[in-house]
């Protein structure tokens, strides 16, 4: 089983990566730009082969033609163990940083979220088997290549994880805008702690909820009440990291 990956941005860091192994690179034949260039060199480097094809073969591979003139054919993706994320957080030497996803569909903003993840220095990223948006193309390229560097588990009950994570001395983290939750930004955000990110329409699921240690909600000042998931979970992943380079 393989999948694509396209784009340059995503394609670069797929070579750089470790988690999915590269197959075979796809260029565009014609006039190609440097950063394309560039790519097909590390693949050459890596001792990926390189193959020309007509643009319209791209477009069929990945099903539109916003590939940028490359496409890379890469393993399938492998989701890793829960075990592999506490190993990977315990090998840091760091405080514990995780996010949760429960049930979000959208393949825009769950790659959105990998990408913050990855950017903001977390261990891993958790999201439920049923009900949820798999790893696709899509996630791929929105992602912007952080799945290459990023483990993603897929758990069956993510409040049965939340409790595991807890007897690991975690913090559970709810992001909720509703009354009762507190401010973000007064928010005991030290430690080891996991965010969690509830679905694009209904948000948290109740019995996620229960399993939240605390729920936070991030203040807003204009007339629209919410904000994206994937805009409000990378706020929240980077007032982590102020606290973190703070203190």
């Amino acid at each position: 089983m393989s999948d694509f990956v396209y784009g340059v941005n995503p394609v670069s860091e797929a070579l750089s990566g470790s988690l999915r192994p590269p197959i075979e690179l796809y260029a565009a034949r014609g006039h190609r730009s440097a950063r394309l260039e560039q790519v097909i060199k590390a693949a050459q480097e890596n001792g990926v082969p390189v193959r020309q094809r007509d643009r319209q073969d791209l477009d069929r591979m990945v099903g539109h033609a916003h590939h940028q003139g490359v496409v890379l054919k890469v393993e399938a993706f492998d989701y890793a163990d829960f075990d592999d994320l506490l190993k990977r957080w315990r090998d840091s030497g760091a405080p514990g940083f995780f996010i949760a996803l429960d049930g979000l569909t959208d393949p825009h903003n769950v790659g959105a979220i990998i990408r913050s993840a990855e950017s903001a220095g977390c261990h891993g990223v958790i999201t439920v088997r049923d009900r949820a948006c798999p790893v696709t193309p899509v996630v791929d390229k929105a992602a912007a290549g952080a799945l290459a560097h990023l483990p993603l588990c897929q758990v069956t009950n993510l409040s049965r994880t939340l409790d595991d994570l807890k007897k690991e001395g975690f913090w559970t983290f709810g992001l909720a805008g509703d009354e009762g939750s507190v401010p973000l930004y007064d928010a005991g955000l030290e430690g080891n702690l996991v965010l969690v990110v509830g679905s694009e329409g209904s948000g948290l699921r109740q019995n996620v909820r229960k399993h939240c240690d605390v729920l936070v909600g991030i203040p807003m000042h204009g007339e629209v009440s919410s904000l994206n998931a994937s805009v409000a979970a990378a706020v929240a992943m980077f007032e982590v990291v102020r606290r973190r380079l703070k203190g």
